[in-house]
């Protein structure tokens, strides 16, 4: 039903969001059943969070002009019980950054946290390394070391009171008291900008249009992206199509055919 949920609600969306992406997010929104909107102004920040289900707050391409709107709008988000969904891009590559995130955290409660798993543990840390956008290889959720991913991933909601999406290879999703492992996807998503984003704003409009679960709305976004990727490859002839495909596959994607494609475990 979570899928459905967003189809029939068509949830709107508010997007302080990576301009590099921007066209995308919004592309993907309409795809998934939601509505976007793209608004980053101070002077209508507040204005236009009243009139929207859910918020997103993407630091991807941050600037000082941004700061204060991503402040206002998740506030506002706050006051009126809306969906605010966090994607700490670049968390602890540089200081504005990470001191951004760690500002936003003191004054904004989050519904979802988003982030490879370098960024999430600045998130937690308040320092850390992350090269580029991508999640520094010595930070990888890999097999071995999965169960302390899940542990720190549990530690890091139960301290901020959000559910903590870690994406990557494999995606862990979890709560204070429960994870998901997710193991759909495929490498090619790595090689488009903007599958992160992209997420990030899925989540929000799954999570708008399902208030009462949080969680489950988080792991079927997670998984639903995964699997559009599978999808989309299966079609693709390069990166571009992918990029066009992925689209495609996630405006198609229906509960029913999401459950016959997931590949979830829960811990």
């Amino acid at each position: 039903m979570i899928i459905s949920n967003v189809k029939k609600q068509t949830p709107l969306i508010h997007c302080i969001t990576n301009y590099v992406t921007v066209n995308d997010v919004a592309n993907v929104l309409l795809a998934c059943g939601g509505s976007p909107i793209m608004a980053d102004d101070a002077q209508e920040a507040e204005e236009i969070t009243s009139v929207c289900n859910g918020t997103v707050i993407n630091i991807g391409t941050l600037n000082a002009r941004t700061i204060e709107s991503m402040v206002l709008a998740g506030k506002k988000a706050n006051a009126i019980g809306n969906v605010v969904v966090l994607d700490p891009v670049g968390a602890g590559a540089t200081k504005l950054r990470t001191q951004t995130t760690l500002q936003l955290l003191e004054q904004v409660k989050f519904s979802v946290i988003r982030g490879n798993i370098s960024e999430i543990k600045t998130v937690y840390q308040g320092s850390g390394t992350t090269k580029g956008v991508d999640a520094d290889i010595s930070d990888a959720v890999t097999e071995d070391n999965i169960d302390q991913a899940i542990s720190f991933a549990k530690q890091l909601s139960q301290k901020t009171g959000a559910v903590i999406a870690i994406t990557g290879a494999i995606d862990i999703v979890a709560d204070s008291n429960k994870a998901y492992i997710i193991r759909n996807g495929h490498a090619m998503m790595s090689k488009i900008t903007g599958t992160g984003c992209m997420l990030t704003a899925m989540i929000a409009a799954y999570c708008a249009a399902n208030k009462n679960d949080i969680l489950q709305a988080t792991v079927c976004a997670v998984s639903a992206m995964g699997y559009c990727g599978e999808l989309a490859f299966q079609k693709c002839s390069g990166t571009s199509s992918f990029r066009m495909h992925l689209i495609d596959e996630i405006s198609k994607l229906d509960d029913e055919t999401l459950q016959g494609g997931c590949k979830i475990e829960s811990r």
